[in-house]
């Protein structure tokens, strides 16, 4: 893996974006580009590698590349390296899926995502990952995965297993497909309450589970078949999502398919998948992009970085602070 570093001037000039010798494998930053050069940047969209735009002082950033920094952000580029080096290929087929599901439908784009995530899940980095881990845990719970409650035209749906920080399981994704359907269908359900017990929303995808799909293919089909963030985002007018303390993986994705999203003050928020070898795969590649746009969510799923209430609010992840 190599820095590839371009001034304006080449990058403007540039025609070939799949010569391997040049770029393929590398990261490529961008020097000075804004708005203004989007049309002699098309090729980017195409590069066999993670791009990166520097802003000129005073510009707005070019569309095309994966990331854009301000002028002022040099340090964060050494950042967004290490976090390539350490997974390029989940790094790329993230900024990949990002670059082909811009335009598509949301139910379109998350085959892509559900695909890619379970090629990664057969490639060498997601195993590495697994491998560094404790092995999976048996676990038994006193109740349900969710607590639902109906209070007048409002459907009120809680998470509720606080002993592993509310993390997304098969169970819990069942769970809660089943009753946000029948959200779907009831016409008497005017609005939908989401949120969760405990001192976490939700701590992301439930690691006991991780590795246990003997079967990439059916993983997929189960993904896609019992997505919740589909129905979420189906639904999207009449939900709201209250999160609380940490959100993590799924605990930012799904939120992000909701109408409006309220967090408390203690609310976080990271996407750690590509450090695990894979990339969001709850709906975040199709979700956040439709909240705080592709570049945005490209940078948060690379760096892996932590974001509070009030930056989360800035970018436009929750729509309010209770």
């Amino acid at each position: 893996m190599a820095l590839v570093r371009w001034p304006r001037d080449r990058a403007l000039g540039w025609l070939d974006p799949l010569a391997v010798d040049e770029l393929a494998g590398h990261v490529l930053v961008l020097d000075g580009v804004s708005a203004a050069d989007d049309p002699a940047l098309a090729w980017v969209r195409r590069s066999p590698c993670v791009t990166i735009a520097l802003t000129p002082a005073g510009g707005e950033g070019a569309r095309a590349p994966d990331v854009v920094l301000a002028h002022d952000e040099v340090d964060a580029v050494d950042d967004l390296v290490a976090a390539v080096e350490a997974n390029p290929g989940a790094s790329r087929v993230l900024v990949d899926v990002l670059r082909a599901t811009e335009g598509l439908d949301v139910a379109s784009a998350l085959v892509v995502e559900s695909l890619a995530y379970s090629a990664l899940l057969a490639g060498p980095e997601a195993a590495a990952w697994l491998a560094s881990r404790p092995a999976p845990r048996a676990r038994a719970f006193a109740g349900p995965p969710v607590r639902v409650a109906r209070d007048g035209s409002v459907l009120r749906i809680h998470l509720a297993r606080p002993e592993n920080r509310n993390a997304f399981s098969a169970a819990m994704r069942d769970a809660l497909v089943e009753v946000l359907v029948v959200a779907e269908v009831d016409p008497t359900v005017e609005a939908v309450e989401l949120a969760a017990d405990g001192p976490a929303f939700c701590s992301g995808g439930d690691l006991d589970e991780f590795g246990t799909a003997q079967d990439v293919v059916v993983a997929h089909e189960v993904r896609t078949r019992r997505s919740v963030g589909a129905v979420l985002a189906r639904l999207a007018p009449k939900v709201t999502v209250r999160v609380h303390g940490a959100c993590v993986g799924a605990g930012v994705e799904l939120p992000a398919f909701a109408g409006r999203v309220v967090a408390t003050a203690d609310a976080t928020f990271r996407l750690p998948e590509v450090a695990m070898g894979l990339i969001p795969g709850a709906g975040g590649t199709v979700s956040l992009p439709r909240r705080i746009g592709r570049q945005a969510t490209a940078r948060l799923a690379l760096s892996g970085a932590v974001l509070d209430a009030e930056a989360a609010l800035r970018l436009g992840l929750v729509d309010e602070l209770a």
